[in-house]
């Protein structure tokens, strides 16, 4: 059953007017509505007070959480002014509503930095508003998460302080600080109160907020990663910065993380099974980079799945089965960024130099 509900309180009637519409446009769908969440509801819209922002707290990490603003003033920097409401209130899409005399624009922006927008004029019709949101918004309501791990302490011990591998991690995330391909880590701390960070480590165990992410296979059935919430500008240590992944448990939804005795570990990167499927297809991808930027003339996904979702891994791993090449694709997530496999990391940096755009067009 796929479900959804609304909470909070709308600010005005045209915000009221607006979650109407959706909602009519959900049920219609097939959706079904709750007036109150129970506990493993697919989908939530949640109203938030642009002055107090405050999270729907989650009983399930299937739950996405949409929260809602409006203002009437245009924003002069969107990203910047919106989006710590999506931090704050601890979601995963945000609709920001800039509500106009004549227009309405509604902007919506991901944890990935990605933003786009629909506008409507008050004086028409806006017969298809509702199912172009619907369509946006679909593929929240419909993804599987992974993003739990399972750590078992038989690292090989020759691989305690890394191998080779490791060193072209090392080196390639330093290259892509030096091309300017590695945003700052979102400042949690800065947004965040210590009950809502504790609550972020309970339900995802995130620690941080960092983009794009590096990996390198070591054999058949395992490869390196670099870890969730890090600098990978300064990767060093082997269980915090760098993780051995070697598989993924898909009956209990978990990637499975090898690591050294007595190392409190940091997470796997959500893009994790995104990387063990392509790795798991294609015996000759030796290496793949994710970054948020973009490349002219390249395959994209269809929607705008929510990072760490099977449902995103499939369709980059069905576009790389389907490229001329899926040893050296490169692969465009729809307002998100790139995927990029190659025979290994020193292939992949050879190819993307000099073409890579540092802005993701969002549509």
């Amino acid at each position: 059953m796929n479900s959804f509900t609304i909470t909070g309180e709308s600010p005005s009637q045209h915000t009221k007017w607006l979650l109407e519409g959706i909602r009519e446009t959900f049920t219609n769908e097939g959706y079904t509505y709750f007036d109150t969440p129970i506990n493993d509801i697919n989908l939530v819209f949640h109203v938030i007070d642009p002055e107090s922002p405050r999270p729907f707290r989650r009983k399930a990490q299937g739950t996405f959480v949409v929260s809602v603003v409006e203002t009437d003033e245009t924003p002069q920097d969107i990203h910047k002014e919106a989006y710590p409401y999506l931090i704050r209130s601890l979601a995963n899409h945000l609709m920001y509503i800039v509500k106009e005399k004549h227009e309405t624009e509604i902007y919506f922006l991901t944890p990935e930095q990605g933003r786009y927008s629909i506008n409507f004029y008050h004086d028409e019709k806006n017969d298809g508003l509702f199912q172009q949101i619907y369509k946006r918004l679909k593929p929240l309501a419909a993804s599987k998460l992974v993003i739990d791990n399972d750590f078992s302490e038989d690292l090989p011990e020759p691989l305690w302080t890394g191998d080779e591998v490791t060193e072209t991690l090392r080196a390639s995330g330093k290259k892509l600080d030096r091309m300017n391909l590695l945003p700052a880590p979102f400042p949690l701390e800065e947004v965040l109160s210590e009950r809502d960070i504790r609550h972020l480590k309970k339900l995802y165990g995130i620690g941080g907020l960092s983009y794009g992410n590096l990996s390198a296979r070591k054999d058949e059935n395992s490869f390196w990663m670099s870890a969730s919430g890090i600098d990978k500008s300064n990767m060093s240590e082997v269980g915090k910065d760098f993780l051995y992944i070697c598989g993924y448990d898909d009956e209990n939804n978990r990637m499975k993380v090898s690591i050294p005795p007595n190392v409190t570990p940091k997470r796997a990167s959500v893009d994790a099974i995104e990387h063990w499927m392509i790795y798991k297809e294609h015996p000759g991808v030796g290496a793949i980079v994710h970054i948020h930027a973009w490349m002219d003339g390249i395959e994209a996904t269809e929607f705008n799945y929510p990072c760490g979702t099977v449902d995103l891994a499939k369709s980059v791993a069905k576009l790389v089965s389907e490229s001329e090449d899926p040893t050296r694709a490169v692969i465009g997530l729809k307002n998100h960024g790139l995927t990029i496999t190659g025979h290994d990391l020193k292939d992949i940096f050879e190819r993307i130099e000099g073409k890579i755009i540092p802005q993701v067009p969002m549509q």
